[in-house]
């Protein structure tokens, strides 16, 4: 289950260190760039509740071999993608059929893993599960550099041996797991895809139509809409593709809240470092690489530490101590990343990793073990779903944040090189969209360029930090002290839920 699921980690870091030679040699636009990026999170989040809930009724084996079918297939067109005026539709088109390769897997794998440990032995577990990974996602971002430097194409084609393994080691463990066949509400899954791919759209083109069209706020709203009318409708059916009452379940929600919170920093900081690291330091693909390689270092060592913390004293200390860890090391990294020196960030950059590593296993254990053993890959569906649509989100608004930053830095520096003022604004408008255009050639960036690129992201990393500041005091506030000491089974509890007066905490 590791290997398999590692192809869905490796790909939401290594795409980031190819971005600009992907642009440059298919051409894309800023918009395209970014929808090769986001398009592979969007489906993600958006078919992770039918994965899981599919998962559940037909078995969590055969969900993880078509999962990894689906994905390496695409995975191998994404490689195959032609230069010309197709090239933009082709690659975000198959980027988007990884991400549903990737959704119904994902749920399936975590299920298998849960269902085969106790729930004393579980932090521990998904600690290894997670830390192992996340390793494999560390070595994601520093392969991917070097094989962007041979070509980018291969860093899709990488998920082909992987997914060979993957496919043989499941052959090999045979898992078994209780599975609980129930109708599929596509009803539900298109309101979900639908609503979440409209409010996530509308954030991402801001950067590009301006907060003053009023399609983007069309489109938002369109989507908040329809996943209220969601929420209605799954009240209301039968056999839906989530089942609202577990929400009820108080640890559950809270961790759900404080998963949304997180992942709007989790994923984007390893597309905006990257860039950072060619931009502003002048680094190669592979270099940018070793840069994110210091985040996952923290994150590893910490991950396991918080698994151990959860099964020994439960989710509140780690998680909120995670938190906290993650504020300071994005403050410091914040206050070092505009001295253009790799040196004085990398401790800043270790902390922050560690602070996330902390905090995330033990929130997404804790949200997974209130449910039943018959609907962990429900369960896993949910928190996935709040995963990648805060990562989406998330990685939309702080650019948004980027590139209005970048616009204000740019315009000084080219006003104080005696270029008029309306033509400055102009011209930083141009270039702040084609900031991801930083190629192999990253020594023809000029030097204010680089420095006012470094501001920007200096904003986008204080932002960071403040809202992992919102997720420390939802953890604070919200969780309770003391572990989880029983699941109660479907059988015993209306919904299938472990719900309990004090809700599941001794």
């Amino acid at each position: 289950m590791i290997f398999a699921v590692s192809m869905t980690f490796i790909d939401q870091t290594i795409v980031s260190i190819a971005v600009p030679e992907i642009q440059h040699e298919l051409g894309l636009t800023s918009t395209g760039v970014q929808w090769a990026v986001n398009a592979y999170l969007l489906t993600l989040a958006a078919f992770f509740a039918f994965g899981g809930r599919l998962a559940d009724s037909v078995g969590h084996s055969k969900m993880v071999v078509t999962g990894v079918i689906v994905f390496a297939l695409a995975s191998f067109l994404c490689g195959l993608t032609p230069k010309g005026s197709a090239a933009e539709a082709w690659i975000v088109a198959f980027r988007a059929v990884q991400g549903v390769g990737g959704a119904i897997m994902f749920p399936a794998a975590l299920a298998i893993v849960v269902q085969g440990f106790a729930l004393a032995e579980r932090g521990r577990a998904l600690a290894l599960f997670f830390g192992v990974a996340g390793g494999l996602t560390a070595i994601g971002p520093v392969l991917g550099g070097f094989l962007t430097d041979w070509t980018w194409r291969a860093i899709f084609w990488v998920n082909l041996p992987v997914a060979v393994i993957a496919l043989v080691l499941t052959r090999m463990a045979k898992p078994v797991t209780a599975t609980r066949p129930a109708p599929i509400d596509y009803r539900g899954l298109v309101l979900i895809a639908f609503g979440i791919g409209l409010s996530v759209f509308g954030f991402q083109q801001s950067q590009i139509w301006g907060w003053s069209n009023p399609a983007i706020w069309i489109c938002i709203a369109a989507g908040v809409l329809l996943l209220a009318v969601y929420v209605n409708v799954e009240r209301r059916t039968a056999s839906p593709l989530i089942k609202m009452s577990i929400f009820s379940v108080r640890p559950f929600a809270v961790q759900n809240l404080i998963l949304f919170i997180s992942m709007l920093v989790f994923i984007p900081v390893f597309f905006f470092s990257s860039e950072y690291a060619q931009i502003s330091l002048g680094d190669s693909s592979s270099g940018a690489g070793v840069f994110l390689l210091y985040f996952f270092i923290g994150f590893v060592i910490a991950s396991q530490i918080g698994g151990r913390m959860f099964d020994v004293a439960g989710a509140k200390r780690p998680v909120v101590l995670g938190c906290i860890l993650a504020v300071i090391g994005f403050y410091l990294w914040a206050s070092d990343v505009t001295s253009l020196s790799f040196g004085s960030q990398e401790w800043d950059i270790i902390l922050a990793g560690a602070g996330m590593g902390f905090m995330l296993t033990p929130a997404n254990t804790d949200a997974v073990n209130r449910a039943s053993r018959l609907s962990y890959g429900e369960a896993t569906g949910i928190t996935q779903t709040v995963r990648n649509y805060a990562a989406s989100l998330g990685l939309a608004v702080l650019g948004t944040i980027l590139v209005t930053r970048l616009r204000t830095e740019l315009t000084g520096s080219l006003t104080a090189q005696g270029m008029p003022h309306d033509q400055a604004v102009s011209t930083a408008s141009r270039l702040s969209q084609i900031q991801a255009q930083a190629s192999s050639s990253t020594a023809a960036i000029p030097q204010f360029f680089r420095t006012d690129f470094a501001e920007a992201t200096q904003t986008v990393l204080y932002t960071m930090s403040g809202i992992m500041a919102a997720a420390a005091v939802v953890a604070f506030v919200g969780l309770r002290y003391g572990k989880q000491t029983e699941i109660v089974e479907e059988s015993d509890v209306e919904g299938g839920y472990n719900r309990r007066p004090d809700d599941s905490v001794r």
